[in-house]
């Protein structure tokens, strides 16, 4: 058996990281029999290197090795592609045609992104899976194959299972044997060692000299999250190798090619909400705003108390829930509550000094000096619907009946604030 040296040599692996080892030992030694192997791992970090070695590996070597993108194939013909279709099947099935398992018996066919393929169609693979069975779509002939099936994803499977977007049997059937390729990140020593190789392989397409790296920028190169693995790296490698006049580059010109680069937390942020989510928040919103108001009528009625009888002490005393519910029960128990209570209230003396006139006249003035006051008491009827209409409103004018700006800043989507406007009849 060749080393892990030499089949990396032979299939232009780059690396020492001991993860990315193991995945190549792996498909050497699952290479030899027909078990059917899952590679997983994120966009862009070679997981199409795996099944080429487990194919030039195996008895199959000299058979048809058949890659597919089951992403890029339209739901509706991936199974005339897959599996091949009859004379007349559909609209346009001008002639009969053979699908990729009928090719490639005998061979080996990669699906990648096999979780992109629809339900329908992971019900037919599984049938070549257990048995080798398969049939054309528009025949009732069933028909065999012998094909070894190597699979990929960079999607979760447990998500896409639990959500009923992928078949459990049918995992477990392509997961046989998993091989999980490491990101980039996590082989940091691995980096430079790929830049220096790309950098290299464009100064010769290019006809050019080699661009070299200050060991300043060769920490940052290690640093950067990489999301888009050596795929990204192999780009901004090109791009520097065609846009740079110098062939020294810094920190300062490497950071003009690393999107983000200031922002490398190792943290997934998932920056999508649904429209639940916006709808639970302006709920929250209104419900503080709402107790809010309920606070502010509260404060409203124990200071009309206090201006209608002047004395604080006995406010305090036959309003004890009111002041416990506005200030708190351990603060309407402290001393600046006492004292705030006799700052509002009416000095005696101010009534002692007033001339007997203006006492006769108190009752009537008092009255009508408070009287809006008593109006305060009674609480404006409240609603959701006026609210929003208010807030769509104000939000419309201000962005001057920008559709985008508005819902953006309302926190919904443009198509539902279009609903709302119609609604309204805005």
């Amino acid at each position: 058996m060749e080393s892990i040296q030499a089949i990396k040599q032979r299939f232009g692996i780059i690396g020492n990281d001991p993860k990315l080892n193991r995945a190549i030992e792996k498909a050497m030694q699952v290479a030899a029999t027909d078990i059917s192997v899952l590679v997983t791992g994120e966009s862009g970090v070679g997981k199409e290197s795996i099944p080429k070695i487990i194919h030039q590996l195996s008895h199959r070597k000299h058979g048809k090795y058949i890659a597919v993108n089951c992403g890029a194939i339209p739901e509706g013909t991936i199974d005339s592609e897959l599996f091949g279709h009859e004379k007349g099947a559909f609209t346009g099935a001008t002639q009969t045609r053979s699908g990729y398992f009928e090719v490639a018996d005998g061979g080996t066919i990669f699906l990648d992104e096999v979780g992109e393929l629809p339900l329908t169609t992971q019900v037919r693979l599984l049938r070549v899976l257990e048995n080798g069975e398969f049939i054309k779509v528009g025949s009732s002939k069933v028909q065999k194959t012998d094909v070894r099936i190597v699979a990929a994803t960079n999607v979760n499977m447990f998500e896409a299972i639990k959500k009923e977007k992928f078949r459990e049997d049918l995992y477990y059937r392509l997961s046989t044997i998993e091989i999980n390729l490491p990101a980039l990140r996590e082989r940091k020593d691995d980096i430079h060692l790929l830049f220096r190789k790309f950098a290299s392989d464009f100064a010769l397409k290019y006809k050019m000299p080699t661009i070299k790296l200050t060991d300043d920028a060769v920490q940052m190169l290690i640093k950067y999250r990489w999301n888009g693995n050596i795929r990204q790296l192999r780009n901004v490698a090109e791009q520097i190798s065609v846009l740079e006049h110098n062939r020294s580059i810094d920190t300062v010109g490497l950071r003009n090619y690393l999107p983000d680069s200031g922002q490398n937390l190792p943290a997934v942020i998932n920056s999508t909400k649904s429209e639940s989510d916006f709808s639970s928040e302006r709920e929250i919103l209104y419900k503080v705003l709402f107790d809010m108001k309920g606070d502010l009528n509260d404060l409203k009625k124990l200071t009309l108390e206090l201006m209608k009888s002047g004395n604080a002490s006995e406010v305090q005393k036959d309003n004890e829930g009111l002041i416990q519910k506005i200030y708190g029960e351990d603060d309407a128990k402290s001393e600046d509550t006492n004292t705030n209570l006799e700052v509002l209230s009416i000095p005696e003396t101010s009534v002692a000094s007033v001339t007997p006139i203006e006492t006769v006249q108190q009752p009537s003035i008092t009255e009508d000096k408070y009287h809006f006051a008593e109006e305060i008491e009674e609480e404006e009827p409240l609603s959701l619907h006026d609210k929003e209409l208010e807030l769509i409103k104000k939000s419309l004018e201000r962005h001057k009946g920008k559709r985008k700006l508005a819902a953006a800043e309302l926190g919904i989507s443009e198509r539902t604030l279009y609903r709302k406007i119609k609604q309204y009849n805005l």
